[in-house]
C-alpha cells in the first residue's frame, strides 16, 4: 500500500484534519483482531484501512455494512475498550465517501 493522505481541517467532517496511511493487509488483520479499538468494534462491521501520522493513536475504517461509496470513520482509539463504546463519542466521519479519499493522495 505505502500511499498517503493529507485531509484539511475544512475538508475532514469532523474538523479535525487528517494525515494517514493505508496499511496493508496484514496490518488490517493485526488491527482487527489483536488491538483497540478494532477488536471492539470489528462486530459492528468497522474494517481498518489507515494509521495516524500524526501520533494520535487513531485509527480509520470503512464499514461493511455501508457498502460501496460509504463512509470514512476516525475511531477515536481511548473510547473503545473492553467495556465497549458509545457510537457518538467514538466514531466520527472524515469524508461522507471514503472514494473521496483519492482526491487527497500525497505524491
Amino acid at each position: 500500500m505505502g500511499k498517503y493522505f493529507e485531509i484539511g481541517e475544512t475538508d475532514d467532517e469532523s474538523g479535525a484534519g487528517a494525515d494517514l496511511k493505508l496499511l496493508t493487509p496484514e496490518q488490517t488483520l493485526d488491527e482487527a483482531t489483536n488491538c483497540w479499538p478494532g477488536i471492539g468494534v470489528a462486530p459492528d462491521g468497522y474494517v481498518p484501512v489507515a494509521s495516524c501520522l500524526i501520533g494520535t493513536g487513531d485509527y480509520y475504517y470503512i464499514n461493511v455494512n455501508d457498502g460501496p461509496g460509504g463512509p470514512l470513520y476516525r475511531i477515536y482509539h481511548e473510547a473503545v475498550g473492553e467495556h465497549g463504546y458509545k457510537a457518538n463519542e467514538a466514531v466520527a466521519v472524515v469524508l461522507s465517501n471514503y472514494e473521496r479519499l483519492l482526491e487527497y493522495v500525497e505524491p
